[in-house]
């Protein structure tokens, strides 16, 4: 990488969790170079606006959870296992440093719907792949004889979507691990319950 490029690299990854924290509008120009300990000149010489900060931190902090996400799943062969990655994973948030501010695609969510459609874009982008990824465990399952046949991997990928973001949400809001321990068991229910 060139050194332009390393500090771009630099400035996104520092800046990746106070944006994930704060938000894009909570996240001033001197967070950035608090957290950076660069200068305006230097930020803005590598980046247009805040608005390329905020995206490339966007995609930063989907990266590691999808990075994350994808090592754990395949460690294991067996697709219910494979879907019991996920209550596993978000029942132990406070483990994971990057999922300690909640999670980017929630988090952006909440903020960008109708206030910034670029950063709107990326997180249906990102609840979109996840969803795909999902239905794709799931139709894996159907063909190994793993998971029953007549089971909706759409329907099944909106519904554990809707658990772990429900339940992260109430979690982050209260600070209490509890309810959420409670929905991801309830997940973890219904996915040994697809087992054929």
């Amino acid at each position: 990488m060139s050194k332009s490029e390393n500090t771009k690299q630099f400035i996104v990854e520092k800046t990746a969790f106070v944006f994930n924290i704060k938000g894009y509008a909570g996240t001033s120009m001197n967070d950035i170079m608090n957290v950076t300990g660069l200068s305006k000149g230097c930020i803005y010489g590598n980046f247009a606006n805040k608005d390329e900060i905020a995206l490339a931190a966007f995609d930063y902090n989907h990266n590691k959870v999808n990075e994350h996400m994808k090592r754990r799943i395949s460690a294991t062969d067996y697709s219910i296992e494979r879907l019991l990655v996920y209550p596993n994973t978000y029942r132990n948030y406070f483990r994971y440093s990057y999922l300690q501010a909640g999670c980017p695609i929630l988090n952006t969510s909440t903020e960008a719907d109708d206030t910034h459609p670029r950063l709107k874009e990326r997180a249906v982008k990102a609840l979109d792949f996840w969803k795909a990824s999902i239905e794709n465990q799931i139709k894996r399952g159907i063909v190994r004889k793993e998971i029953k046949d007549d089971t909706d991997p759409a329907e099944i990928a909106v519904v554990m979507i809707s658990m772990i973001e429900g339940a992260f949400m109430h979690a982050k809001v209260t600070n209490r691990t509890k309810e959420l321990k409670i929905a991801m068991e309830f997940l973890e229910k219904l996915i040994i319950g697809l087992k054929a």
